[in-house]
């Protein structure tokens, strides 16, 4: 796994009302500090990516629909540079996803629903100096697959 990515595994506790789930405590100890949360809804066979962060870091959960979310390791004194980590996130699948600052990120949305990310930041987003660095999806120097690849 690329160094400095954590999962968190969520609980559902299920009755016959429904179910409850936390999703970030305090004492996780996931993010360094806490800046933001944000959400966005995407729709069925978009990708979103790349972009990384110089100075935040991520972490995403996807209570809604379900998608492939790619990471790859851009960091020059990172014993993982150059390495791709791929997850499959959404609401069969409640994972909390902290990505680091200098980890390139992106996702595509599965299935023929919507889905729904829940992200928090360790800065608040700024409008004038924006901390996100773009590179197109198909970059030939990440060289992802985004095909789905049928077996």
């Amino acid at each position: 796994m690329i160094h400095g990515i954590y999962v968190k595994h969520l609980v559902r506790h299920c009755d016959d009302r429904g179910f409850f789930m936390e999703i970030l405590r305090d004492d996780d100890n996931l993010l360094s500090r806490f800046g933001q949360a944000s959400m966005s809804k995407t729709y069925p066979g978009v990708i979103k990516a790349f972009h990384y962060h110089e100075k935040q870091d991520d972490l995403w959960f996807f209570p809604v629909g379900s998608a492939q979310v790619v990471l790859y390791d851009l960091r020059e004194d990172s014993p993982t540079k150059g390495e791709t980590n791929v997850f499959y996130m959404g609401e069969d699948n409640p994972i909390l996803l902290v990505i680091p600052k200098g980890v390139a990120h992106g996702y595509r949305v599965l299935g023929s629903e919507p889905a729904v990310i829940v992200y928090f930041t360790t800065l608040s987003y700024d409008r004038q100096q924006p901390d996100e660095k773009r590179i197109p999806w198909d970059d030939p120097a990440i060289g992802f697959d985004w095909r789905t690849q049928n077996r």
